[in-house]
């Protein structure tokens, strides 16, 4: 099959960017069956993810029935592309896939403590791509289903994709008042994230209106079905009584040797609070950062331990079950929608 392939940005103007100068940016990428006379060729740029090769902007494939959308949202710190491994894999098996950048939190742009801190941010921004679907959408608008949507999330992504089922947030996982004496300040990506939002607290105007809005409801009732990959200890913060009333179905996968979101600590107790949740834990000693795309050379020499699984671990053949198990979700959840 050829994989088609389309990017663009959008902004939001009832949100400023951090520098208050602007609209919220988000910037998206769209994966979609191509047509068969479409050509593929390699991205020119030089990247730590393998990546298949796309028709960019290339007529969609004609089908019977308009293809499902998923919704992506990437890790902390991460890019949409770093979910390019499951977006591709789901064309392959008649979805589109969309994924977006969360502004602040995104590789694609410098790192803010704003964006690292308001992950309830994030959940808004895969909404508004839906409330705004013909600036992006145009000529494949009758081939892609944007009523009946499903949503995927690693890590923070799972953290997005939750509070669009109807998680509320209590409160946030680095704010000052929560830390332990010696505990962690941040993630990886950003290690001394608490110390920052006192002074944001103090002098930001958009960042204290973003705190404002922690446990306001995000609930999205246009997705249907969620892939929830390795969610972090983000989630800690949702409000029990909010998670018993998501009834949307939500497939929980996480390796049994990931450190950064331990199985028990995280996905379990997520598990036994959502109703209409299953949980997947992968055996042979996968981590947190099985659920991204298999590394290039220059990835390998940059950031080895992303890239690294124990000894006879095929990277490429979990995604392939994360993909099969993720697409029954989809095709399940979309026939008892029609029924």
């Amino acid at each position: 099959m050829k994989l088609g392939y389309r990017d663009g940005v959008l902004y939001d103007k009832n949100r400023l960017n951090w520098d208050a100068n602007g609209p919220r940016p988000i910037s998206w990428s769209l994966w979609y069956p191509a047509a068969e006379d479409a050509r593929e060729s390699d991205t020119a740029e030089r990247s730590w993810f393998k990546k298949a090769a796309v028709a960019r902007d290339a007529p969609i494939r004609p089908d019977a029935r308009p293809y499902p959308l998923v919704l992506l949202s990437h890790g902390t710190g991460g890019s949409a592309a770093g979910l390019e491994w499951l977006a591709r894999r789901l064309a392959d098996r008649g979805f589109a896939a969309l994924g977006v950048n969360h502004h602040g939190n995104t590789g694609n742009e410098p790192y803010r403590a704003e964006g690292f801190a308001c992950l309830w941010e994030r959940a808004p921004d895969l909404s508004f791509v839906l409330d705004h679907r013909d600036d992006w959408l145009g000529d494949l608008s009758s081939h892609i289903d944007t009523s009946r949507v499903f949503a995927a999330g690693f890590s923070a992504g799972a953290y997005s994709v939750t509070l669009l089922l109807g998680a509320v947030a209590q409160f946030s996982q680095f704010e000052p008042s929560r830390m332990k004496p010696g505990g962690m300040r941040g993630p990886r990506e950003f290690p001394d994230l608490a110390d920052h939002i006192p002074a944001l607290l103090r002098t930001s105007d958009v960042f204290r209106d973003s705190w404002s809005r922690i446990s306001k409801c995000y609930r999205d009732d246009r997705i249907k079905a969620a892939l929830l990959c390795a969610p972090g200890r983000s989630v800690l913060g949702f409000s029990e009584e909010s998670l018993k009333a998501v009834d949307a179905p939500a497939l929980i996968l996480v390796g049994d040797a990931d450190r950064a979101a331990p199985a028990e600590e995280c996905s379990a107790w997520l598990h036994a609070r959502l109703r209409h949740s299953t949980l997947k834990i992968f055996g042979g000693g996968l981590g947190h950062y099985v659920f991204v795309p298999e590394g290039t050379a220059l990835g390998l020499a940059f950031a080895a331990e992303l890239f690294t699984d124990p000894p006879g671990i095929a990277r490429a053949a979990v995604h392939d079950e994360i993909a099969d198990l993720s697409a029954r979700l989809f095709q399940d959840s979309a026939v008892k929608a029609i029924a």
